[in-house]
């Protein structure tokens, strides 16, 4: 049986209420909006009938209380003030209905069974997306073994909540899309998701972006503006690829999640800001603070709860559901269909999948284009994947041998970075674009350093973009 809470400080208005709703319900009653307090939380009741003007605290305080500590309860207030500023504020705070007093017993019977059904929906709701994730699917994510269930089972449990959450994983594996779908599933859902590529911004950018700016803060900040921690404030910042954050701007980082305050370049004034914070990174960051690059406290302050997301190649299993569902995908959006032969299939099994997912949807989208019929033989497949390895034109280990003969670090640096990249885009097929996302770059950014390195596809004057 389902259980309304009532909560008024005329005894009268509880006495009709009760007896309106007693015969198919459960029904606990508060005198005030302090006995209210505990019985949200002792009785867990279904529905709230809330009273606007109370003794003491009124019902739109109680209602800002129990918004704030996740109480999500519908809540049905009933007032005997008949304004539309009363009712107004009352649905901002975000209650799901408004009643005047002197109404109908069948109109209040009505009102509370429309919000019992929609807690019944919601609970389906919530079972449905439960069987989904131990079934291997977590939104627009997929995989049915052990190790992706285990991240899509974490990712639910800590979804409803407001902790900070760090991802772990390589490139390609999903990342952006599970820190979407814990949003999803939030009570911030409604509230806006601002994303950061950390790696992809300049340095002297990525400040501003963060933090925002006043007019006159720098040469060109000819008007004030909101950083991306103001822009996500009251929903969700997604810091990706935050390992590649420069100190400087670590530092601030941890003031901001520590003292939920921020202050823009040239500002004077702190704000308040109330985000709950996603980051990710495809980095080893003990390693990396060990080696003097990321500041230890923001590590620990980000990991509250870490889910790792598994490279492709460790759980292979995957791949058939990924594959059939990636093909969908691509059918709808080229117009035609072709099913995966089982030597495609076995091919797509033995390679190991460097790029990941991405990798995978990538060469699938290929191979459905060059398929001559309905069915993909392996000569649709990329030559690397029927290989067994990436298709690369420096050999394993060169780049990182040449490196450390070279005479000094600069130089080493350079050939390092020559090796590292030329791999990098033969994997992408020199598609400019694609290596840019995969290395963690922005496009124009990784332009500027081919040019910087004079890089250039065999046989061509550059990259296609």
């Amino acid at each position: 049986m389902r259980t309304i809470l009532i909560v008024d400080d005329e005894p009268a208005a509880r006495y009709g209420m009760r007896r309106a709703l007693e015969h198919k319900y459960r029904i606990a009653e508060a005198e005030s909006a302090a006995a209210a307090r505990e019985d949200v939380v002792r009785e867990r009741p279904d529905v709230v009938l809330l009273d606007v003007v109370m003794v003491g605290e009124d019902g739109l305080a109680l209602l800002r209380w129990m918004r704030e500590q996740g109480h999500e309860q519908p809540v049905l207030m009933v007032s005997a003030l008949d304004t539309a500023r009363t009712a107004v504020e009352a649905l901002k705070l975000g209650a799901a209905d408004y009643l005047v007093k002197g109404f109908d017993i069948e109109e209040l019977r009505k009102r509370v069974a429309n919000l019992v059904k929609l807690v019944e929906l919601e609970q389906e709701n919530d079972r449905l997306r439960r069987r989904l994730v131990t079934e291997g699917q977590f939104g627009q994510m997929l995989g049915a073994s052990a190790a992706m269930r285990r991240a899509f089972e974490l990712a639910e449990r800590v979804a409803p909540t407001d902790t900070t959450v760090l991802i772990l994983g390589e490139s390609g594996t999903g990342k952006d899309l599970l820190a979407q779908e814990i949003h999803n599933r939030s009570p911030r859902v409604s509230r806006p998701m601002v994303a950061v590529n950390c790696a992809a911004l300049p340095e002297n950018l990525i400040e501003s972006e963060l933090f925002g700016y006043e007019k006159g803060a720098f040469t060109g900040a000819a008007q004030p503006k909101k950083g991306k921690f103001e822009l996500a404030s009251t929903g969700t910042l997604f810091l990706d690829e935050i390992g590649d954050m420069n100190p400087l701007t670590q530092a601030k980082v941890l003031r901001a999640l520590e003292n939920r305050i921020v202050e823009r370049l040239g500002g004077t004034h702190p704000i308040a800001v109330d985000v709950r914070v996603i980051s990710a990174t495809h980095r080893n960051l003990p390693e990396e603070i060990a080696a003097g690059r990321f500041r230890e406290d923001l590590y620990y302050r980000l990991r509250v709860v870490t889910l790792e997301l598994p490279p492709l190649r460790a759980h292979k299993e995957d791949i058939p559901l990924l594959a059939e569902a990636f093909l969908k995908l691509h059918a709808a959006r080229h117009g035609r269909t072709a099913r995966l032969g089982r030597a495609a299939l076995d091919a797509l099994m033995r390679y190991d999948w460097p790029g990941n997912l991405r990798e995978l949807k990538n060469a699938l989208e290929r191979s459905l284009i060059l398929a001559k019929g309905e069915e993909i033989a392996p000569e649709d497949l990329p030559e690397d994947i029927l290989s067994g390895e990436p298709s690369t034109g420096v050999p394993r280990g060169a780049g990182s041998d040449a490196a450390l003969a070279a005479p000094d670090f600069r130089d080493a640096k350079r050939k390092f970075e020559i090796a590292y990249l030329t791999r990098k885009l033969e994997e992408n097929r020199w598609n400019v674009s694609r290596t840019a996302a995969a290395v963690g770059l922005h496009r124009q950014s990784l332009q500027e350093k081919l040019r910087e390195l004079g890089i250039q596809r065999p046989g061509k004057t550059a990259p296609e973009s």
